[in-house]
């Protein structure tokens, strides 16, 4: 229908236009739920060439393109405009610039905003689609293009600290490789797999003048990811991080739990029964519960034959290298962990065994730790 004056300025101020665009039509159907608003480029005024900024006639339109907008209460809201084209002595025919979307969008600026906050919130790209009445086409098109905008703008200089790290998802161990700048909080860039070519090949990424600045890359223990880094930025120092060494040491010790709790079982000792994720779990983050849980075990199991038994003592090794990332000082720190590999080497329990013998032949990367 057509529009006057009040009502055309009214949706103006809504969208944001600026002058000299106008809405000269507003479509609205109530069976479809939806709204059309015509939006039109006064005719002979002049408009600006995208390419160098003069002022210059109008050449042609182009065919009319409909922009999905923010709803209007339950309704959607779509923008329907036919773009002049400028007549430029300089660059020819060009395609002017329009303020509510980008080149070859088929959504608005604020739409693409306002989309982009809720796959944020809602993991499932699916469930995001349906809240935004898009098909999971049209959602990925449209994360697509964010990120797409995100890594034009990019800047790799100034990097000191990148971390390498591997990501498993899926039920089939499928693997990605994730290079993270961990100063500035961002992931830099992912490839399949967790092989030496995927680290090259996210490590490539940053160009080869800027790689100078990299003083150290935190990683698990994973041969390859060395071997890529020698390579492209040998004069960064290797950090193993904390959460992998962690990581290594709860598997030792959890090895250990469930070989000795089989054990346990056929003697009918049942206390440790259904405690994993207790002895996994850091102390000071147990529940309520759990505290009750490990009370439970020194009252039933005895305090002192728990600390003697195959279980209490992996525990106690695992938990007992935490210390270690306390340190300031580098020679402080070798000092403690000589004493603990002494402490694990002898224990007699193998997995705990094979992975002190592991944190040493890397002791140089927990080291840097302190260096950095």
């Amino acid at each position: 229908m057509p529009v006057n004056a009040t009502l055309s300025k009214h949706y103006s101020q809504l969208l944001g236009l600026n002058s000299p665009w106008r809405i000269t039509d507003i479509n609205m159907n109530i069976e479809e739920q939806r709204i059309d608003l015509t939006i039109q480029w006064p005719k002979g005024k002049r408009v600006l060439c995208p390419e160098c900024g003069k002022a210059c006639g109008i050449k042609d339109h182009r065919e009319e393109r409909v922009w999905r907008h923010l709803d209007t209460m339950q309704f959607q809201t779509f923008l329907r405009c036919r773009v002049p084209r400028s007549e430029c002595r300089d660059h020819g025919a060009k395609t002017i610039a329009i303020p509510w979307g980008e080149a070859n969008s088929r959504w608005t600026l604020l739409y693409e905003a306002f989309a982009l906050l809720v796959m944020e919130q809602v993991p499932a790209l699916s469930k995001a689609a349906a809240i935004l009445h898009l098909s999971w086409d049209e959602a990925h098109a449209l994360r697509t293009r964010a990120v797409q905008r995100g890594l034009n703008r990019r800047e790799l200089d100034g990097i000191e600290y990148l971390g390498l790290d591997e990501k498993s998802f899926g039920t089939k161990e499928r693997f990605i490789t994730v290079l993270s700048d961990l100063s500035g909080e961002r992931v830099l860039e992912v490839a399949p797999s967790k092989s030496t070519e995927a680290a090259r090949t996210v490590l490539a990424i940053v160009p080869e003048k800027e790689r100078s600045t990299i003083k150290a890359v935190a990683m698990d223990m994973t041969a390859a990811y060395e071997n890529a880094c020698g390579e492209l930025v040998p004069q960064a120092d290797i950090v193993y991080d904390k959460f992998h060494v962690e990581q290594l040491l709860s598997k030792a010790m959890d090895t250990v739990r469930r070989h000795e709790h089989k054990k346990l079982l056929r003697e009918g000792i049942t206390v440790f029964k259904k405690k994993r994720y207790l002895f996994l779990r850091r102390p000071e983050r147990w529940s309520a519960r759990e505290q009750e849980q490990f009370q439970d075990i020194h009252n039933e199991f005895g305090a002192t034959k728990f600390a003697q038994s195959k279980i209490g003592r992996a525990w106690t090794i695992k938990e007992s290298f935490r210390p270690f990332w306390n340190y300031v000082y580098r020679g402080s720190a070798m000092t403690y962990f000589k004493r603990w590999y002494y402490w694990a080497t002898h224990s007699r329990m193998a997995p705990i065994i094979n992975v002190a013998r592991t944190l040493k032949r890397h002791s140089d990367g927990l080291l840097n730790y302190f260096k950095h």
